[in-house]
């Protein structure tokens, strides 16, 4: 990719509105307020790499996913059946062993602050409370793939049906089903479905999710290679795209996560960056030239400190984006 990076996206975010189609539906939030958040922070001119987290994963355990567990550590998992606690100094503080033999598909953390793993051969979702893990979900016919945990303590599940092939998002309160998003209102699909063929797949082709502070539910769609954002009832609002003409590798998104500023941090991964998008689907700037190597899972800390887990050599950079 071009070091210019920033300049190529800020040109392709000042063409016609085609790549980023926005659909509003009713669904309002205090624009006021929203515009407040944004206003509280300044990006940085160039972002900062402010530690390098060598963990085990490297080439054989390939991390997939990351979560704050306080702002000095952080929760990982990969390939293998384990789930473990870093450092920011690459000490392993802890680690929990997934007894189905499958490796974790996702992990979030709960407001009370329990780690929660997704479980794609068992197909549940479960909490670890101390050295307990107590299963909570319990999905019959869907498989879950990644899911998140939302401010109010619901979780959000994307699941996928390998005999329908279709792919939904599903709300839970405790294992209580809530609301099932998976159309829009002309009655397609809302979300992709892509088969896993190896292990690179596994991790790239998932459809990483997380809540706004908006509320807004944002999904990074591999296979469609956009990021689809509806609203808190489910209501499309927009896709973030990149004509494929526009960029060679194409657009790959994979983690995704947001900041106390309502802004979408992606990763791309096939391009080594991070594009970040205010709330609208707007983009504002690019993360590059940071040796990212496959950025796939993605977090931010409660002062915004982004962490980007690399999915090529394990390595988690902690990064300031904002002054």
């Amino acid at each position: 990719m071009s070091t210019n990076l920033d300049q190529f996206f800020q040109h392709f975010a000042s063409l016609s509105a085609s790549s980023i189609k926005t659909e509003e539906h009713g669904y309002t939030i205090d624009a006021a307020c929203a515009k407040l958040f944004l206003q509280q922070k300044t990006f940085t001119n160039e972002p900062r790499v402010l530690t390098d987290i060598n963990t085990v994963y490297g080439r054989s355990k390939r991390i997939g996913s990351v979560h704050c567990h306080s702002n000095e550590e952080i929760w990982t998992c990969g390939a293998d059946n384990m789930i473990r606690l870093f450092n920011l100094q690459g000490e392993q503080v802890k680690s929990i062993r997934i007894m189905s033999g499958s490796g974790p598909e996702d992990i979030a953390v709960t407001m009370s602050g329990d780690l929660a793993f997704a479980d794609f051969r068992d197909r549940s979702v479960s909490i670890v409370k101390d050295t307990q893990i107590q299963t909570v979900i319990r999905i019959q016919e869907w498989k879950p793939r990644n899911f998140c945990c939302t401010a109010s303590d619901y979780f959000l599940v994307v699941m996928e049906n390998y005999d329908e092939k279709q792919t939904k998002v599903v709300r839970y309160y405790g294992s209580t089903e809530i609301q099932t998003i998976q159309h829009n209102e002309k009655g397609q699909p809302l979300y992709s479905f892509a088969e896993f063929t190896n292990l690179y797949s596994i991790f790239v082709k998932n459809k990483y999710i997380c809540e706004n502070t908006n509320l807004d539910i944002c999904v990074s769609d591999n296979g469609a290679r956009a990021v689809v954002v509806v609203n808190q009832a489910g209501k499309l609002r927009f896709t973030y795209k990149i004509p494929l003409s526009l960029t060679k590798p194409a657009f790959e998104p994979a983690g995704i996560t947001t900041d106390s500023q309502s802004r979408i941090l992606v990763a791309d991964c096939f391009n080594d960056c991070i594009h970040i998008l205010d709330q609208d689907g707007q983009f504002l700037r690019c993360i590059d030239n940071y040796d990212l190597q496959w950025p796939l899972g993605l977090c931010v800390d409660t002062k915004d400190n982004l962490f980007v887990a690399a999915f090529k050599t394990g390595i988690i950079k902690k990064i300031q984006y904002y002054e």
